[in-house]
């Protein structure tokens, strides 16, 4: 055993018998040992070789040329005293064995070798070298020098001190080697050979088809199908002529003539799977649509009486013979917050109108081809989602609902939302074209029903063309009335329990709904509801046979509610909220309803005169609003009871919290006066109160729009008295009922009517320095 010093080598391998340069100082040292590592793992046999001279590498290095003399079994590792790292080596030189298999395996090797250098095309060179190795330990080696070979193979057969077992162990990578260069060989031929084979068939039918003609005789079979197919169509005169035409070119290409006769038998696949001339039977019954409608959805009047109407008007016009005028296609936009039941009803519109339903989903849709369809130029073209839609359904007056209108995009592909101009046109889209059909669609009998989330990312010209119904959210008592009716009885079922086997009342279910979600529509009181009822199930699964027979209905109790969904999720904090002056209650719209906004206001030692700071990720306008606020507030300060000195060498910094969702919107200015006011006047906000408007810096309230679900926002929040624009008051029309009931409402037409309302009475003398 020898003590020699240990060089790693990272991802390297060396064998004896190699030569290798290496850019290390080795001192003194006659022998060293190459060790090879991978990520500070190192092998457990290394290559022990001597030191033949020592070089002056590039850029002034000093290396070794090292030549690998045999392995060496890696002992205890240890650091001289010169801090070089020193292994314990136990050196394992090569044994010649002298039996028969170690003599066949070495011949295998051989001819396994010399089959691999024929495939790669060997200039004889490497062949002389291996023929030259008389030592079967060296042999085996050599296997080592294949590029081919894994870090880990390699280790593997430095590791491997037993000659025989080397030789079957490098054999066997040297097998996997051929196999893989055979394979590679035989797909290079089968290439090159089914190439040959293609161009010989091509010449093959092209003087099939000559001798065809010179005889007069023709094998027109798939012809003759496609002709039946277009005479049992009942296409409009002008897509029969465009058939016909397409046919006559798939007759002359024949049914193998290549890339161009696929193309046209795809195109008039197509034509014949549109269902032209078919259209379903509708039900022109105005009371059966009510009905169908009220089942299937609680509330949505608005929706409800437009479907009505249609179907009416329908039943009217034909029973007196009336022509259907084109130009009056139903085309509705139901835009609301998500769950609140937009996509389902456009289902139940079909259902109670007799129709087919096809529902397109439009979000994230950037490329115009997928409404207008690919030019058939183009390889791969497809007909637009409109032919798609029209295919599926079988017929010409589906109901194809447009889901998420509002997200459509647009890019270097073409805009889509200007292809749905004509689509969603009366006055256009009976005479629709596809790119890929190039011909005429009448889509005027399709009932088009879209729906979105807001109104304000869909192009004006598009929108211009919708019938717009919004869905603005539900009241407490809606959602509870929902629940009980819909969502409970169908979680129910979908979580395998009876209708007898559990009950809840009406009050915890608006427990669940005022304490566990505060959302504009159900979707979220319907997770609440599934995860409360797979609760409950789990129970009863876990029940003998006997015992679910035995037992009584389950009737689900407060303490089962919070032990299922937690603790309360949802608190009214307006009053801890506004406790405190500076703080103001303001109302707004997002993409998902209305909701709660708290401007926070306060007051800081700074220099000059009222400088602001806006945090909370504002928008443009809301930004403005807040310079606007603080300028009215600092122009009206006697009238506010504010004294001058309030302003000078202070900072006002005005907050919106949830910084991390991003704010803007016309609605915020008298709430941020509002709460400036309240710091500087040291009067709070009653928490009660909520409001909405944009100021003047005359301190003018200006409208707003979404008030519907900025009232229902504040209902759900606890407030009881809503502070709106004055020429908003018409708006309160559409509050339902027992909300307008429950709440008193402010109309004010100036901020100073705003503060009257808002502010608490003052109870204190205020500051009149800073």
């Amino acid at each position: 055993m020898a003590s020699l010093l240990l060089i790693p080598l990272d991802d390297t391998v060396i064998f004896p018998t190699m030569d290798v340069t290496l850019p290390v100082d080795v001192g003194d040292e006659d022998r060293v040992l190459l060790v090879p590592r991978h990520e500070g793992e190192y092998a457990s046999v290394g290559t022990i070789a001597a030191v033949r001279d020592s070089v002056r590498l590039p850029g002034g290095a000093r290396g070794a040329v090292l030549e690998g003399i045999s392995r060496g079994i890696i002992g205890a590792a240890h650091n001289d005293p010169m801090g070089k790292l020193r292994a314990e080596v136990t050196e394992s030189p090569d044994a010649t064995p002298v039996d028969g298999r170690t003599r066949d395996l070495e011949r295998e090797y051989r001819a396994v070798v010399d089959e691999l250098l024929e495939l790669r095309g060997d200039d004889g060179r490497i062949a002389g070298f291996v023929r030259s190795i008389a030592e079967p330990g060296a042999l085996a080696d050599t296997s080592g020098y294949a590029p081919d070979l894994t870090f880990e193979q390699k280790v593997k057969l430095l590791e491997t001190t037993d000659v025989t077992e080397r030789l079957e162990l490098a054999l066997e990578y040297q097998r996997e080697r051929l196999t893989q260069l055979q394979i590679r060989r035989r797909i290079r031929e089968d290439v090159e050979s089914g190439a040959q084979k293609q161009q010989r068939e091509y010449l093959l039918r092209k003087q099939m088809e000559s001798i065809r003609r010179e005889l007069g005789e023709d094998d027109a079979s798939f012809v003759d199908e496609y002709r039946r197919k277009i005479d049992e169509s009942d296409m409009p005169e002008h897509v029969r002529e465009q058939a016909e035409k397409e046919l006559a070119r798939l007759e002359r290409a024949g049914e193998g003539g290549g890339s161009e006769a696929q193309m046209i038998r795809t195109y008039l696949d197509w034509l014949i799977a549109v269902p032209w001339g078919v259209t379903s039977e509708e039900k022109l019954d105005p009371q059966f649509t009510r009905e169908t409608l009220d089942g299937d959805h609680f509330g949505l009047d608005d929706v409800k009486d437009r479907i009505v109407e249609y179907v009416a008007i329908e039943k009217l016009r034909r029973e007196r013979g009336i022509e259907s005028d084109k130009k009056s296609g139903a085309i509705l936009t139901l835009i609301g917050p998500p769950g609140t039941g937009k996509t389902s009803i456009g289902e139940s519109i079909a259902k109670a109108t007799g129709r087919e339903f096809v529902r397109m989903s439009l979000g994230g849709v950037r490329d115009e081809a997928e409404i207008r369809g690919h030019r058939r130029t183009y390889i791969g073209a497809l007909p637009g989602r409109l032919v798609r839609a029209l295919r599926d359904a079988k017929t010409m007056n589906p109901v194809i609902l447009l889901d998420e209108i509002d997200k459509v995009g647009a890019d270097y592909r073409g805009d889509p939302t200007a292809a749905l101009l004509e689509v969603l046109d009366p006055a256009q889209n009976s005479t629709f074209r596809d790119h890929y059909l190039d011909l005429e669609l009448d889509l005027s009998q399709v009932l088009f029903v879209a729906t979105a989330n807001q109104a304000e990312t869909i192009p004006g010209p598009l929108l211009d063309r919708m019938e717009v119904i919004r869905f603005d959210g539900y009241t407490v008592m809606e959602k509870t009335a929902i629940a009980r009716d819909y969502l409970f009885p169908r979680q129910r079922e979908r979580n395998g329990l009876r209708e007898g086997e559990v009950a809840i009342t009406e009050d915890l279910l608006r427990t669940i709904v005022a304490e566990y979600t505060r959302e504009a529509g159900v979707r979220q009181l319907e997770r609440e509801l599934g995860t409360l009822l797979r609760k409950t199930a789990t129970r009863i699964a876990s029940r003998t046979a006997q015992e679910q027979e035995e037992a009584d209905a389950i009737t689900i109790d407060l303490e089962q509610i919070r032990e299922a969904l937690g603790r309360q999720k949802v608190f009214q904090e307006a009053a801890a909220r506004t406790a405190v002056p500076g703080v103001a209650t303001g109302l707004a719209v997002t993409g998902v309803g209305g909701d709660v906004l708290f401007v926070e206001a306060t007051e800081m030692a700074g220099k000059g005169l009222g400088g602001l700071t806006l945090t909370g990720q504002l928008g443009d306008v809301m930004k403005e609003s807040a310079r606007i606020a603080l300028t009215y507030v600092r122009g009206h300060a006697d009238e506010l009871g504010i004294s001058d000195d309030a302003f000078v060498d202070r900072e006002f910094h005005v907050h919106v919290p949830a910084g991390a969702i991003p704010k803007d919107g016309p609605s915020a200015g008298v709430t941020m006066v509002t709460a400036l006011a309240s710091l500087l006047s040291g009067r709070p906000v009653k928490h009660t109160v909520g409001m909405t408007g944009e100021v003047t810096l005359q301190g003018r309230v200006l409208p707003i729009g979404g008030l519907k679900q900025k009232v229902l926002a504040a209902h759900a929040a606890g407030i009881t008295d809503v502070i709106l624009p004055e020429r908003n008051r018409g708006d309160l029309d559409d509050v339902p009922q027992d909300v307008r009931e429950q709440m008193t409402f402010h109309p004010v037409m100036t901020i100073g009517e705003v503060l009257e309302v808002a502010l608490e009475p003052a109870t204190a003398p205020v500051r009149a320095e800073a």
